[in-house]
Order: structure tokens, then C-alpha cells, then sequence
């Protein structure tokens, strides 16, 4: 079929990569989203190759739903977009299913029109083979230029690049097939943005070369498994409040506090933040696994580690963050708890012999248990979150075993299949 009269928009990645950096430069900058939002139109509007436009949002697991929308449409009717929210795991009852989405026009991104396609399922079919095969075997920093993990790394990167991600590094992790990508800082519901962005552009590009890119926290037992180490700061101005020349560790006591009130908590929080079954096989201390409720500078088995850093770079990371958890919920849960908790009186509470749950299900205890999750989420979402989390288990083993279990993969979030989830 002749493609002559499709004038679509098509933009190089140079050109993509100052559409976005400008775009986050507004968001930096503060500038008020109404300017922000009659910018954004006034380019569709004018932009005649644009026909369509994409929105999406996440569910409370944290999966990212697309919707694609006329572009006039959309301009006309962007103040009244509807929904079926009881077709979402964890929003709404079928008897109460209309919701608004709402468009935040200041997390908008122009994004490689050769990237962006229909991803694999191969998650869903890992049942049929019982394992993932590897694509590179070399190792932490260790890959041959032209092996095909580099060449994913080199295009993902390229595609973070176009969309302001503001690179700093990329390299092979300690397992087989593993990958690190750093970008830029961001402010808080930016950074989640990017996060889910991350995923989705990842699974293309690995699509796009006939591989998966898998999230699964554990896909292979015997393997370091994979983490989403959460390094968070905070800001007056330009000042890093976490930052103090004559701290421990060069951390300001305001620092220290955050992380009594996250150790405190981590029972509360730990569902939020290792939120499937899978992630329960990561925290294996024989992996460097941070699994031990305590901080450190040095020791990767803490939950909360400090980082070397400077006036500008000081930070707290949390090490026990799987890479499948909700985003949103858990920047939110971190900063929430690390500035408003409470702070346990158990003597010597950064060192102290404490340790995360081992299975989901005690985590699921913990959390419904918690008057904490109660305060920060309210009530009805702590039951719908622990409900969810709930009916995964119960299509898991109680235990773990040895191997991974098909139902823990085929039943992971990320698989959101109607006929799949009504088949066990």
C-alpha cells in the first residue's frame, strides 16, 4: 500500500532531544500550567502532521495504560476525557466505573517515531519453557562492542537521550543479560514519569531486536536479581539539606532523621515497595541482596545506604526498591515516611539485627496491620492495594522453593490479561 499521502510527523533524535529538554526546562522553571498548557496546545494545533496523540497513566500496581486519542479530539474535549475505571484492577467498582482523566500537559514528551510500537509477551508465555535465556553471558562492565546486549544499551540510551532523559552512564550488571541506565535527577512526579517511561522504551527497543525486557525482580534463581535503588534528596532552593561537611558520613542530621523514620517503617512499607511475589526471592543475602533493615555507607546488604556525595550530589538511597513496584507510591511512601514518620526507640536502630519478610505474605500482614499505611493512603486504598497483592499470592506456592514457579511470572502485574487472570 503506497504511503505517498500519509504526512505524518517524523523529527530526528537532535531535534526530538531540544523539544524535550525545553519542555523540562518549563517544568524546572516553574513556569504556571496554564501557560504550560496553552503552549502544548497552540503545537498541536498548529502542528498539522500530528494526528493522533497518546496518554497514559498507571494503576495502582504501577502498570502504565496507553490510550490513543484523535488529536482534535482531544483538543476539543481534553477537559472531559472518560473512562471504564472498573476495568483497572484496584480503581473501581463496576456500579461506580466512569472516571475523568485528567492530562498534566507538563509531562509531555515528543518520543522516536521508530521506537514506539507493540511490545512482547513474553512473561506470559514463560510457562511454556520454564526459564528466560540469556543474550550476553560477560558480566559487570564486561561486553564486546557489537554483542547484542551493548547494542540494546547504545539504542535505549540514544532513545533516552531524544527524550531529555540527560544521560550520565550505562553499563552490563553482575548478572548474565543484566543492564544499568543513569540519567539525570528529577523532581519527584517527573522522576516516576521517567521511570515508567524507562520500562516502556526499554521493552520497545528490545522488541524492536526480538528480545524481552524483563522487570521481574527474580527471573532467574542463582543470579543476582535485579533492584530499582531509589536515590532521593531534598531541596530549599538551591540548598541539599541532606548535605553537612561535619556529619557522619557527610549526611546532615535532617538525613539521619529521614532514615530512622524509613528504618522504623520498613515493615510498613515493604509491600509498597517489593509489591509481587517474585521480589521476595531478591531479598536473598547471598546476593547482596539488601534485605537488613539497618544503614550503612559501605554494606550493600543495608536497606538504606549513603552514598559518597558533595554538596550538590549528597544523598539517601533506598537499596530494597524492586523493579516492579509502583512508582508513585513509592516515592511517596519514602519521602512521606522519611519526613513525617515516627522514630522507634530501639536501641542502636540503624545497626539493629532486623530483617525484611522473606515471602509476600507476611509483607501483605504487615502492611494491612499497619496504622501508618492507614495514615498515608487511607484506608480503602490500603485494602484494594492489599486485595491485589492478596490474589496474587494465592495464585503462587506459599513457598518459594528452589526455582521459579511459572505462576509467579504468568501471574506477575505486569501481565494484565483478562482471560489469564480468570485461568487458575
Amino acid at each position: 500500500m503506497s504511503t505517498e499521502y500519509r504526512n505524518f510527523l517524523a523529527l530526528s533524535y537532535d531535534e526530538l532531544e531540544e523539544l524535550n529538554l525545553a519542555a523540562k526546562a518549563d517544568r524546572m522553571n516553574r513556569v504556571a500550567a496554564d501557560e504550560i498548557r496553552e503552549k502544548r496546545i497552540k503545537y498541536l494545533t498548529d502542528e498539522k502532521r500530528i494526528k493522533a496523540v497518546t496518554v497514559l497513566f498507571s494503576d495502582l500496581e504501577g502498570r502504565l495504560h496507553l490510550l490513543d486519542y484523535d488529536k482534535k479530539f482531544l483538543l476539543g474535549a481534553y477537559e472531559n476525557l472518560t473512562f471504564d475505571g472498573s476495568s483497572i484492577r484496584g480503581f473501581t467498582a463496576q456500579k461506580e466505573s466512569d472516571l475523568r482523566l485528567g492530562i498534566d500537559w507538563s509531562a509531555f514528551y515528543w518520543v522516536p517515531a521508530d521506537v514506539f510500537g507493540n511490545g512482547k509477551d513474553a512473561e506470559r508465555h514463560f510457562h511454556e519453557t520454564g526459564k528466560f535465556e540469556f543474550i550476553n553471558t560477560g558480566g559487570y562492565y564486561h561486553v564486546l562492542p557489537l554483542d547484542p546486549l551493548r547494542q540494546f544499551i547504545d539504542t535505549s540510551a540514544e532513545v533516552q537521550r531524544a527524550m531529555g532523559f540527560q544521560n550520565e552512564k550505562d553499563h552490563p550488571e553482575v548478572a548474565p543479560s543484566q543492564f544499568e541506565i543513569n540519567y539525570g535527577y528529577g523532581e519527584v512526579v517527573a522522576a516516576a514519569d521517567q521511570i515508567q517511561l524507562y520500562k516502556l522504551l526499554t521493552r520497545q527497543v528490545a522488541n524492536n531486536m526480538g528480545f524481552t525486557a524483563s522487570f521481574l525482580p527474580k527471573p532467574v534463581v542463582g543470579v543476582n536479581g535485579s533492584g530499582m535503588h531509589t536515590n532521593v534528596s531534598i531541596s530549599e532552593g538551591k540548598t541539599n539539606l541532606f548535605w553537612d561537611p561535619e556529619g557522619q558520613e557527610k549526611l546532615s542530621a535532617f538525613g539521619w532523621d529521614f532514615i530512622d523514620r524509613i528504618l522504623t517503617h520498613a515493615l510498613d512499607i515493604c509491600l509498597i515497595l517489593n509489591p509481587s511475589v517474585n521480589a521476595y526471592r531478591r531479598l536473598d543475602p547471598h546476593f547482596e541482596a539488601p534485605n537488613q533493615i539497618k544503614a550503612s555507607a559501605t554494606d550493600r546488604g543495608s536497606m538504606v545506604r549513603v552514598p559518597i556525595g558533595n554538596s550538590r550530589s549528597m544523598r539517601v538511597e533506598v537499596r530494597s526498591v524492586a523493579p516492579d513496584a509502583n512508582p508513585y507510591l513509592t516515592l511517596y511512601s519514602i519521602f512521606k515516611t522519611g519526613i513525617d514518620g515516627t522514630t522507634a526507640t530501639i536501641d542502636n536502630l540503624r545497626q539493629a539485627q532486623r530483617y525484611l519478610p522473606d515471602h509476600i505474605q507476611a509483607a501483605i500482614d504487615d502492611f494491612k496491620a499497619s496504622t501508618w499505611i492507614a495514615e498515608i493512603l487511607g484506608a480503602d486504598v490500603q485494602g484494594r492495594f492489599a486485595d491485589l497483592k492478596q490474589a496474587a499470592a494465592n495464585r503462587s506456592p506459599r513457598e518459594l522453593g528452589t526455582f521459579v514457579k511459572g505462576s509467579e511470572v504468568q501471574y506477575h502485574h505486569e501481565v494484565y490479561n483478562q482471560s489469564l487472570w480468570n485461568n487458575f
